[in-house]
């Protein structure tokens, strides 16, 4: 996978020769993110398609396993385990309200994932949670997007799991993985759980 950062976006001057079948095109100058940095890569998209990704200068992207270059958004997501159960949050807003997950968030610059999943779920589910041991890694490529999630398995430390943002909250054993309606990135660990709660 190889990321790049969009250094410049040069619009349109909406001529027809520059004019593609979206409206018109915009040229991205794209820089590696590692490895050598001096060869950028330049490539035409529809205007229309970086409004609808939120794709602009500054951002990290790549290029989807389909070719289309994506916004990458990096997240953790937290595994809670207790009594040989896992805890499932269900969206309360946005695109994706009403999909199952687990519960986490952005990574913000300078944090480590371990302490982004902390923080996290402290400001989400008022609750202090600690950091067992990494689980997986998920990469998925939403239309839109493309999501990298590295998942930590967790435990409770102190707190209730308030539900600040989500609309719903289950505790789901083995053999009950499969009852709620998983969003796709997340619905890729079920697999791994079921074996991991045996």
């Amino acid at each position: 996978m190889k990321l790049y950062k969009v250094q410049k976006i040069t619009e349109a001057l909406y001529g027809c020769e520059e004019c593609g079948a979206d409206g018109p095109l915009a040229e991205l100058t794209l820089v590696p993110l590692k490895a050598d940095r001096s060869h950028s890569r330049k490539v035409e998209l529809p205007e229309s398609y970086l409004a609808q990704t939120g794709i602009e200068e500054g951002k990290t992207v790549l290029f989807g396993a389909d070719g289309k270059l994506r916004k990458y958004v990096k997240v953790v997501g937290a595994i809670i385990v207790k009594d040989g159960r896992i805890f499932a949050t269900q969206r309360g807003y946005g695109e994706f309200a009403g999909g199952w997950e687990f519960p986490g968030g952005k990574v913000e610059p300078g944090e480590t994932p371990e302490q982004a999943i902390v923080r996290e779920i402290r400001e989400e589910l008022a609750t202090e949670i600690a950091v067992d041991s990494y689980f997986d890694t998920v990469e998925y490529d939403y239309e839109t997007f493309h999501l990298s999630m590295d998942c930590y398995v967790c435990h409770v430390v102190s707190g209730k799991l308030e539900l600040l943002e989500h609309e719903a909250a289950k505790w789901l054993g083995k053999g009950e993985l499969n009852s709620v309606g998983w969003l796709p990135a997340d619905v890729a660990l079920v697999p791994e759980l079921e074996e991991m709660l045996d």
